[in-house]
Parts: structure tokens; C-alpha cells; sequence
């Protein structure tokens, strides 16, 4: 029987930190919050026109959201029409993306022509028994939350164990053999945040909890750099589309998105990435202040979200509103541009309040 950590990575692991900056910035100012993992990427964000209402009805409740893993793809553009956009993944599937922008917001995982995963938030997403924003107990009293999943494929068998946090902000339902259910919740508001659902095949290669196995762990694809390169620019608008969407939660204003600041965030993950660490100040010292300034970017105020070995995108997101910090940075109204940059598993947020 053997033991993974996914949470450790290169033997550390890694804190979400939040960091703010204004006229003077000095060290002292410094404020470091505790978290866990990230991811990355290279800029290329454009203006789309709002599409027309996209309702949690058009994915079909009657029919359960539990029925859409397993199904065509076909079926769902027939359903939805045309996704948004086409994001890759760093698992091997597709996320086909609809969204309105401010209260509906959904990602379908799509391998070979299959639905394999999604992952679904906003204020007016509701499948019945699940609804964004209910309770965690009204949740709980429609699901078996446990510190202990277990599933098997032919010989082999796996035991996810969650610790009391994931328990409290990330609890895994087994809907069925094939079938998972994970569950965001915001800790502050101790209501639903955002749920997705997988294949086991998909839980087994993303590995959110620490897992027990005899037998073999199928792994990720290898992927070029050319891959990555896109796989990261999707995270990067999926960051930042789900960023707007929360912030559209909690009445605060939307965010313009910044190219050069998203280049700065970018530089930012990469390094980290390739020089083993994780620290809102590079190894020379420099800090968000120095990095923007280096970029001639101009500003009233500046913040910074960073994070290391989330699954994807919209989990570092849901790491981040449940860090006291991050969700600072996430919520606060001054601010009026986003710049996101991801590389591999490093994600950077910066934060910008601008004339």
C-alpha cells in the first residue's frame, strides 16, 4: 500500500500568499497569508460580446447534472450551440466553455468526443439537489460527506483520504463507480461556491487528496512546450472570467483585463517555476513594486495573489476565496484592471487600481 501527497511538491508545500502595494511600498508592508498549490501561462485575451441568457435550464436539469459525464459532446453542442471558447487542459481533455460573464459560468471536460468532467459556478447555476450559494448543511443533508473515498478499476483499488479543511471547504462525494462529486465551498460564507464532477479516470490523474493505492496510478500526458503554452493561456482567461464572476457575486465592480501587467504576472510564475520557489520576491530581491515599475506600468495601487500545484485554474481561484488575504485582493472595489499569468502549476494574479 502506497501513500501520495498531492499537495507536496518538490518537497514543500507551497503557500497561496497575498501581497499589496501602494505609493511607498517598503517590505514592512508586507502581508503573507497562509494556502496551498498553483499553475501557468502566456497572454492573449480578448473582448467578447456578453451572449444571451444562458440558464442552468439549457443543460438540462430534469435530466440531472450527474447525466452529462459519459454523454457526446455532440449532445451538448446541440444543447448549448457553440461554446465560448476551447481551452486545453493539462489532463488530456478539452474545456468547452459557456459563459454569461456574471452569473453563469460552466467548463465540460471533453476526450474523444466524451464529456468527461465539468465544473459549474455563478448565482444562478442550480441542479437539483445542488444550488450555488446553499448552506453547507443543506448540502451535507443531501450527500454523504466522508474523510475516507474509496474506488476500484479491475484489480486495483484507491482510498482518498481528505484532512478537516478539505472536509470543510473541498468534500468528494462517490455518486456512483464512475462517477465523483467535488464540492467548493466558501468558508466565510459557509455556503457552495462551485462543484464539479469527474469520471474516475480523471480523479485518479488530477489527484486533489492524498491517496492510498495497491496496484499502478495512471499519470498525466506529457505535454510539449507548445502544449503548455496553450494549456496556460487557457487557465489564465478561465482566472479571469472566474474572478469577475465572484466579484459580480459579491457586488463589486468587474475587472478590465491588462496585457502588460498579465505579461508581468506571467514572468513572475515563470520564474518561480524555474527556480524552485515560491515567494512574492524574486531571488534578487525585486517585488511586485520593482517588476511594474520595470514594465513602465502606472498606478494608484497594486496587489498580488500567487499559488503553486492546484489542479487547474478554477481550483487556485477557490483557493484563494477562502484565504483571509486572497480573498482581500479577490473583493477589493479599488481595483479596476487583472493581469493573470500561469506557468505549468504556478498562477500569479496581479491587481491593479488605475484613473
Amino acid at each position: 500500500m502506497r501513500a501520495v501527497k498531492t499537495v507536496i511538491v518538490l518537497l514543500v508545500i507551497c503557500a497561496g500568499i497575498y501581497y499589496f502595494l501602494g505609493s511607498g511600498f517598503s517590505k514592512e508592508e508586507k502581508a503573507a497569508w497562509k494556502e496551498e498549490r498553483l499553475h501557468t501561462k502566456e497572454t492573449e485575451m480578448k473582448e467578447k460580446e456578453t451572449p444571451e441568457k444562458l440558464t442552468s435550464a439549457d443543460v438540462d436539469v430534469e435530466e440531472s447534472m450527474f447525466n452529462w459525464v459519459g454523454r457526446e459532446a455532440r449532445e451538448l453542442e446541440e444543447k448549448l450551440g457553440d461554446p465560448e471558447r476551447i481551452d486545453q487542459s493539462s489532463y488530456g481533455y478539452e474545456w468547452w466553455v459557456f459563459t454569461d460573464y456574471e452569473n453563469e459560468y460552466f467548463q465540460f471536460g471533453v476526450m474523444d468526443g466524451e464529456i468527461v468532467t465539468l465544473f459549474a459556478t455563478g448565482n444562478e447555476v442550480e441542479y437539483e439537489p445542488l444550488e450555488i450559494g446553499q448552506d453547507y448543511e443543506q448540502v451535507q443533508a443531501e450527500f454523504d460527506f466522508g474523510q475516507e473515498v474509496t474506488l476500484s478499476k479491475g484489480v486495483t483499488s484507491y482510498r482518498f483520504r481528505l484532512t478537516e479543511e478539505q472536509l470543510k471547504s473541498e468534500p468528494l462525494v462517490k455518486v456512483d463507480d464512475d462517477l465523483f462529486l467535488q464540492l467548493y465551498f466558501d468558508t466565510f460564507t459557509n455556503s457552495l461556491s462551485s462543484f464539479r464532477l469527474m469520471n474516475a479516470d480523471i480523479l485518479l490523474v488530477q489527484r486533489p487528496y492524498e491517496i492510498f493505492y495497491r496496484g499502478k496510478l495512471p499519470e498525466a500526458p506529457v505535454l510539449t512546450d507548445g502544449e503548455w503554452t496553450k494549456v496556460q493561456s487557457g487557465m489564465e482567461q478561465q482566472i479571469f472570467d472566474i474572478t469577475n464572476i465572484y466579484r459580480h457575486r459579491f457586488a463589486k465592480g468587474k475587472l478590465d483585463w491588462d496585457d502588460p501587467v498579465a505579461d508581468v504576472a506571467f514572468g513572475h510564475s515563470k520564474d518561480m517555476d524555474q527556480n524552485n520557489y515560491f515567494s512574492h520576491y524574486t531571488q534578487d530581491g525585486k517585488g511586485l513594486k520593482e517588476r511594474l515599475a520595470a514594465s513602465d506600468i502606472s498606478y494608484y495601487t497594486a496587489g498580488e495573489n500567487i499559488a503553486a500545484q492546484y489542479t487547474d485554474g478554477p481550483a487556485a481561484v477557490e483557493g484563494w476565496l477562502n484565504s483571509e488575504g486572497h480573498r482581500e485582493a479577490l473583493l477589493k472595489e479599488e481595483y479596476t484592471h487583472l493581469g493573470v499569468g500561469v506557468h505549468k502549476y504556478y498562477y500569479t494574479q496581479n491587481f491593479l487600481q488605475k484613473p
